[in-house]
């Protein structure tokens, strides 16, 4: 993006014309065609819990700073402590082939008057993972987020999280540095891998996301055709 002169030093290019801040996101539900998006409540906390168990290595715990839950009152008692105000904001991923809630994401470090908010916390029962509806349950995170108005989604993990930066650059998100020691959690420090999109690249990703859920992309045993990657990569390429 370009930069303006003010005097002899350069600026940030102006705001767009009559750009305002964009409304904090609300607790509604969002729907796809393979996933429902519904704002977590404790009452979702058991059949959560039930599906989280399915990981008997309890690896999807691994780089969250909570977790695991032995026993399902635990858990209820953590969504009950999480869903109490707006930031973070969960949602629970509902996909139409189960019906049941298998995983759950927010929005995160909500900054309105900024213009940026962030997607983390998720958390995805084996049954959900490398799905159509958990691609397409972040997708929908992430387009209300540009249509409500907001110019900059993040994206943050562990640094050593190798599928949740895998997963971030095939949904096309852009690595802006590590940040080194930024925090601790479980004993341990953690280095953070700093990812973004920003409002202009959003267009061309939304293509690439559009022609990725489209039924024709699928095979008759729901194998894709082309990869989400390489259709996110073309299309931010072709934009430029």
């Amino acid at each position: 993006m370009g930069t303006d002169v003010d005097g002899d030093l350069p600026v940030g290019a102006p705001l767009p014309p009559g750009w305002t801040a964009p409304p904090a996101p609300a607790r509604r539900v969002l729907v796809g065609r393979a996933v429902r998006l519904e704002p977590l409540l404790p009452a979702h906390a058991p059949a959560l819990h039930e599906a989280f168990t399915a990981d008997h290595a309890g690896r999807i715990w691994t780089y969250l700073a909570y977790g695991p839950f032995e026993r399902t009152e635990d858990y209820e008692e953590w969504v009950a402590e999480v869903t109490r105000g707006g930031d973070p904001l969960f949602f629970a991923f509902v996909p139409g082939a189960s019906g049941r809630p298998e995983g759950v994401a927010s929005y995160l470090r909500i900054r309105p008057e900024a213009g940026t908010i962030e997607i983390g916390h998720i958390c995805l029962a084996p049954a959900l993972q490398r799905t159509r509806a958990a691609t397409e349950g972040l997708f929908l995170m992430m387009r209300w987020a540009f249509a409500a108005g907001y110019r900059r989604l993040e994206w943050k993990c562990d640094a050593l999280n190798a599928a949740s930066r895998r997963a971030a650059e095939r949904l096309g998100f852009t690595l802006e540095g590590v940040f080194r020691q930024a925090t601790h959690y479980k004993g341990r420090n953690r280095d953070t891998a700093w990812y973004a999109i920003i409002d202009r690249d959003w267009p061309a990703l939304e293509g690439a996301f559009e022609t990725w859920l489209d039924d024709a992309n699928f095979d008759a045993e729901g194998r894709q055709r082309r990869s989400l990657s390489a259709l996110t990569r073309e299309m931010t390429e072709r934009a430029g």
